[in-house]
C-alpha cells in the first residue's frame, strides 16, 4: 500500500476561525471552501457554518443542500457544528462557478445562499503519442456499436453516482507505485492529430504489477472495452467513482466491497495504449476531476461521522 502525504487543510478544519475565503450572504450561514482558489479539472471541499446551530448525530437542527457544476452536494453535518461536503471544477470552468446553497431549519425557517466560488484557470500542456492504426480511424459500423455499447455501461455507472452514501474513509492511497507519466488535463495528440484530452492520471508500472483500491469502495463496473481495455469502476458513495484502465487482468467481481489497499487487477497494456501503465481516472458525478486532488481531501473532517455501509440490493 503506498501512501501519499496529505497537504493540511487547517482552514476547512478550522472554519470559523479564519476570514481568508469566507463568503456570507446572511447574517446565519458561513460559508467557506478549500483551497481557496480551486484549479480547474479538482475537487474542492466545502463547509457550512450555521452559528447557534447543533450538529449533534441523528438530532442535526438543520439540512444543508446544494448544487457546484450541476451536481448535488452531499453534505455531512459533523459534530462541530460545521456541515461538509465534497464538489468537483469542471476542467472548462471559467474565473468564477455558481454555488447554490440551500439550508432547512427545524423550526421551518429556509435559507438559500448564492455565491460565485474563484477558480485557477491552468493552462494544460499538450502530448504527442504514436498508437496502432487501429485506434485512430473511423470505427467501422461493428466496431461503433460495440463502442457506444461501452459508452452505455459506463454511463449507468456515473448515473447512479449520488445514488450511494459515502462508504471511503480516511485517507486516499496511491492505487499502484509508480511515477506519473502523464497529468491529468493534457490535450492528446494522436499521430499527429489532437483528438482528445487527458481526463485522467497516467502512472507508470510493469505488466503484471498490483493495482490496489485507494480507498474503500463498491465494485461497480468490471468490462474489457475497446479504448480502455480491462476495466474496474469503484463507487466510493456521495458521488466519488474511480476507474482503473488497461489492465492486463482483473482480480474483482461486480458487487463486491472492497477495502483500502486490496488489489483490484494488475497493470498492463490493454485498449488504445503505448506501453503498460495505469490510467487512473476519478469522476464525481458526470464531472471528471484530476485524481491527485484525492490526496487533498481532509479525511479527519469527515470521518467524524461514520460512512454508511454500501447498499448492494
Amino acid at each position: 500500500m503506498y501512501r501519499i502525504r496529505t497537504t493540511a487543510l487547517s482552514a476547512i478544519i478550522l472554519v470559523i476561525a479564519s476570514a481568508a475565503h469566507a463568503q456570507s450572504t446572511t447574517d446565519s450561514v458561513r460559508v467557506r471552501w478549500f483551497p481557496e482558489q480551486p484549479q480547474q479539472g479538482s475537487l474542492v471541499q466545502l463547509a457550512v457554518r450555521l452559528p447557534g446551530v447543533r450538529a449533534v448525530k441523528d438530532v442535526a437542527e438543520a439540512t444543508v443542500n446544494g448544487h457546484l457544476a450541476g451536481q448535488p452536494l452531499h453534505f455531512e453535518a459533523g459534530i462541530d457544528g460545521t456541515y461538509r461536503a465534497l464538489g468537483a471544477i469542471p476542467i472548462g470552468s471559467k474565473e468564477t462557478i455558481p454555488l447554490m446553497l440551500e439550508v432547512q431549519y427545524a423550526n421551518g425557517d429556509v435559507d438559500e445562499p448564492f455565491l460565485r466560488v474563484p477558480v485557477a484557470v491552468t493552462e494544460f500542456a499538450v502530448e504527442r503519442l504514436r498508437v496502432a492504426s487501429q485506434f485512430t480511424q473511423p470505427p467501422d459500423s461493428a466496431l461503433q456499436v460495440r463502442i457506444a455499447a461501452e459508452r452505455r455501461r459506463s454511463r449507468a455507472v456515473v448515473a447512479r453516482a449520488h445514488d450511494m452514501p459515502r462508504i471511503w474513509t480516511g485517507a486516499f492511497v496511491m492505487p499502484v507505485e509508480g511515477r506519473v507519466t502523464s497529468p491529468f488535463g493534457k490535450g492528446r495528440e494522436f499521430n499527429g492529430r489532437v483528438q482528445s484530452r487527458h481526463y485522467g492520471t497516467d502512472l507508470d508500472g510493469d505488466t503484471g504489477r498490483p493495482v490496489v483500491a485507494p480507498n474503500r469502495g463498491l465494485v461497480a463496473l468490471t468490462h474489457d472495452t475497446f479504448y480502455g481495455g480491462q476495466v474496474v469502476y469503484l463507487a466510493h458513495g456521495d458521488g466519488l467513482i474511480t476507474a482503473y484502465m488497461h489492465l492486463s487482468e482483473i482480480l474483482v467481481t461486480q458487487g463486491d466491497t472492497v477495502e483500502q489497499g486490496q488489489v483490484l487487477g494488475k497493470v498492463g497494456a490493454t485498449g488504445r495504449v503505448t506501453g503498460p501503465h495505469l490510467h487512473w481516472l476519478t469522476r464525481y458525478g458526470s464531472v471528471l476531476v484530476d485524481p491527485m486532488s484525492l490526496f487533498e481531501i481532509e479525511a479527519q473532517a469527515f470521518d467524524m461521522r461514520a460512512p454508511s455501509p454500501p447498499d448492494t440490493n
